[in-house]
């Protein structure tokens, strides 16, 4: 008898207006509308059918601020009061100096000496308005300025599978090229080390295949690794 090989499907992907599934009472992500208990996709994406959500993974789309998110940030420009901050949004960032310093900082000082144009921050979303004003902050245990390295942008949704489970993905391409990363759920990802070149691969990688199939293999083979126990 023939040993048959069983091939790994690649998933669904739904276009805007597609059924997904009878709501049955379970809860929905923004990339699902409601029509007759029905829930359809409002993006093009995977849909993610389990017991309690229906849900839809953007394959591509804008980061939309939301309080506490950590995101990677660059300075855009520096002002009186604080800086004007690139969150990878069609709305800017604002860190005001409450918020970028714990120091008393006298109204005529240079800013410039905190944070410059360019410089690469790792802060939270400490608030939206209606009117999507966004404050961002330093104020918190994972803030910092991070220097040198560079920032790529990736899908803002393809985050979690560039992070992987527990971690997994994110420390198996630090491992495997001798880098430090820190990701942002705005999709910039900062890069620093031995090896930028291929970590920033194998995260284009991830943000253009993370539908496909093999992918944890792939990757682990791009860096020289293997994440032990489970597959992504």
């Amino acid at each position: 008898m023939e040993n048959q090989v069983q091939e790994k499907k690649a998933p669904r992907i739904v276009l805007p207006g597609e059924f997904i599934d009878d709501l049955k009472g379970r809860k929905t992500n923004a990339g699902v509308y409601i029509q007759d208990d029905k829930a359809y996709s409002q993006v093009v994406g995977v849909p993610r059918v389990g017991i309690y959500e229906v849900s839809v993974v953007p394959l591509s789309g804008k980061y939309i601020p939301a309080f506490s998110d950590k995101v990677i940030g660059v300075v855009k420009e520096v002002e009186i009061s604080g800086w004007l901050i690139d969150i990878n949004s069609p709305y800017m960032g604002f860190l005001p100096l409450s918020e970028g310093v714990e120091e008393y900082v006298d109204a005529r000082a240079d800013l410039t000496k905190f944070f410059n144009r360019g410089d690469i921050i790792a802060c939270r979303i400490s608030r939206v308005t209606k009117t999507k004003s966004v404050q961002c902050s330093m104020r918190d245990m994972m803030a910092r300025k991070l220097n040198g390295g560079t920032v790529i942008k990736v899908t803002p949704s393809k985050i979690p599978r560039i992070i992987g489970k527990n971690g997994s993905m994110i420390n198996l391409i630090k491992e495997g090229t001798g880098t430090e990363i820190s990701t942002g759920q705005n999709g910039y990802v900062w890069i620093k080390g031995e090896n930028q070149a291929l970590a920033m691969e194998a995260i284009l990688t991830i943000d253009k295949e993370s539908h496909m199939p093999g992918l944890t293999e792939k990757i682990e083979k791009m860096v020289g690794g293997k994440i032990n126990g489970t597959q992504e």
